[in-house]
């Protein structure tokens, strides 16, 4: 597959994946708010927080370094050794879940079983459920390899969509079940998510299809681990670089997640708290999951196939060259306008988001300020018979400004993403060994000052701490990504540079849209509500109009790369 071709395939993986995501997001965001109105702070802090940090984890570690090395270079490879190595992902995430369950179950505090019961079923069932989603490892890796559209988006969209329904239906109707919800519901989203794949190859194995596209498995059972007689069982080049890989996922784990980490380990927050801050992250994040993040997976593999690790730029196919730069510098542009829109935009309509997301408790910031200092103080006594202080009654009273400082992380999010994409699909194993050192002070560093800024500043502390965490990283990738094209006469970095008009019609969107918030928004009526929404969609038209007329060349890319397969069909 030329690299043309492999442009055209990952950028419909991303249009599709960023659409279906897009939609069924939007059903899953209208079903946990109404999941929030009968679910206590507390149980969304521990599940969304501390029982998810465990997934997560068990899944990361069990995983991300085996994706990253099986999915670089070419699909022309020895199929039965790639699939081998995958398999290891089972065994070493058993591992995991076994070590890290006994950490959540004996070293962590254990939350009052008369406020949250069924605490160990919950350690039991979600660590089976990383389990059992590492069982279909192979099969994803497979199927991203070759660019398996359509696979990935309903899998994942069917799976997340089923979990909100069993989680909404068991909550109306038996809330005294309390954790036993959130664990069946997360078995069955991964068990969905595995049959989903292991039925689609079921049926293309073996199919007129898989034979004229000359698939390299032809049965089911050759999926499954393998022997190849006087060959060694897994590759030892991918191997090696799953290793490097693999020091690095451990760091980058703790830098991603690190927040949640010092809240689960350093109790910083209470359970309430850490479910406050748990629905303003994940409402901050709505954009980053279902745009930039299908972006940075699809365009990894692009770069990761087009590109050749460790070899210098004039060594390479120069038409691969220019294509890569052109297409970094469109993603950078891309994704800095859309950062930039999300920070300007949302500071001014944060408070008007949370009004219609969590009602009054979380717009209004507070529901301290109906009870007197001693209730407070019950209202904030946490499990471990210890009452909080001063600093956690205000966490709260702190939402709109949460989600304010949000923006502007999803606007360094964004740019992280894109610059993160690119230096990690083109970095040799020795690079990766390098870059891990870097990673381990960046590590030390990031946990420290996210326990300092939140003694001081509480949950705001964490963004301000993950601002700081993704700064120095795009610094790093900035200047990987400098010396990589200074030998050459392409400078995608110019994506990050904005026409001076530009910059000037954000400062006045930026001013007329926090002007309108001061007098229109939150507590007018929805007849000022409208009027304020009604001048944000005008400044952001206006926006748009800029962009379009600034922007020609990403207009281009976009219109050409993401828009001409539906023009097309139209035609």
């Amino acid at each position: 597959m030329g690299s043309r071709d492999v442009l055209s395939e990952t950028t419909r993986l991303a249009s599709s994946s960023a659409l279906l995501q897009i939609l069924f997001r939007v059903i899953t965001f209208g079903l946990n708010a109404f999941t929030l109105r009968y679910v206590s702070k507390e149980m969304i802090g521990l599940v969304n927080v501390r029982l998810t940090l465990l997934y997560s984890t068990i899944v990361f570690l069990a995983r991300e370094a085996f994706r990253r090395a099986c999915l670089s270079g070419s699909t022309k490879r020895n199929w039965t050794k790639t699939i081998n190595l995958l398999w290891l992902t089972v065994p070493l995430g058993v591992c995991w879940s076994l070590f890290l369950g006994w950490i959540w179950l004996q070293l962590l505090e254990v939350p009052d079983p008369n406020s949250i019961p069924y605490y160990k079923i919950g350690v039991v069932a979600f660590g089976l459920s990383a389990v059992v989603e590492l069982l279909g490892e192979p099969f994803w890796v497979l199927a991203q390899a070759h660019l398996f559209i359509r696979l990935k988006v309903i899998a994942e969209s069917l799976s997340i969509i089923s979990k909100c329904i069993l989680t909404v239906i068991l909550v109306v109707l038996y809330p005294q079940w309390g954790l036993y919800i959130f664990s069946l519901a997360q078995l069955l989203y991964t068990s969905i998510l595995v049959l989903c794949y292991v039925m689609y190859f079921m049926k293309f194995l073996g199919s007129p299809e898989a034979t004229k596209k000359s698939f390299p498995v032809s049965r089911m059972t050759d999926l499954l681990p393998n022997l190849i007689e006087d060959q060694t069982v897994v590759d030892w080049k991918e191997a090696k670089l799953t290793w490097s890989f693999f020091k690095q996922s451990f760091l980058k784990q703790m830098l991603t997640e690190g927040e949640r980490y010092v809240m689960t380990f350093l109790n910083v927050l209470n359970f309430g708290d850490q479910g406050v801050y748990d629905i303003v992250n994940n409402l901050g994040s709505l954009v980053a999951r279902f745009i930039f993040l299908p972006i940075e997976e699809s365009f990894y593999i692009f770069f990761a196939k087009v590109l050749e690790r460790g070899t210098d730029v004039k060594l390479q196919k120069q038409d691969d060259i220019a294509m890569a730069a052109a297409v970094l510098e469109s993603l950078l542009k891309l994704v800095l306008l859309v950062g930039l829109s999300i920070t300007v935009f949302g500071y001014a309509y944060s408070q008007l988001a949370l009004d219609i997301y969590g009602g009054s408790m979380l717009s209004s910031g507070s529901e301290l300020k109906s009870f007197s200092s001693p209730q407070r103080n019950v209202l904030y006594h946490d499990c471990s018979g210890n009452y909080s202080s001063e600093l956690r009654q205000r966490e709260s009273a702190q939402c709109p400004s949460l989600l304010r400082c949000y923006s502007l992380y999803v606007l360094l999010l964004a740019v992280n993403g894109v610059t993160e994409c690119f230096t990690f699909a083109s970095m040799c194993k020795e690079e990766v060994d390098r870059f891990n050192f870097v990673m381990l002070a960046l590590s030390f560093t990031f946990l420290c000052v996210s326990y300092f800024l939140t003694q001081w500043q509480g949950s705001v502390g964490f963004i301000l701490a993950n601002c700081f965490n993704m700064s120095i990283r795009i610094a790093h990738s900035i200047h990987y990504i400098y010396n990589y094209f200074k030998e050459s006469s392409y400078r995608p970095l110019k994506g990050l540079l904005l026409s001076p008009s530009l910059i000037f019609v954000y400062i006045i969107s930026g001013v007329v849209t926090v002007f309108s918030e001061v007098f229109l928004c939150c507590d007018k009526g929805w007849l000022a509500k409208l009027i304020h929404i009604t001048v944000g969609a005008l400044c952001f038209a206006a926006t748009l109009i800029t962009v379009f007329f600034t922007e020609t060349k990403l207009i281009n890319f976009v219109r050409m790369q993401f828009l001409s397969r539906y023009t097309k069909k139209e035609t």
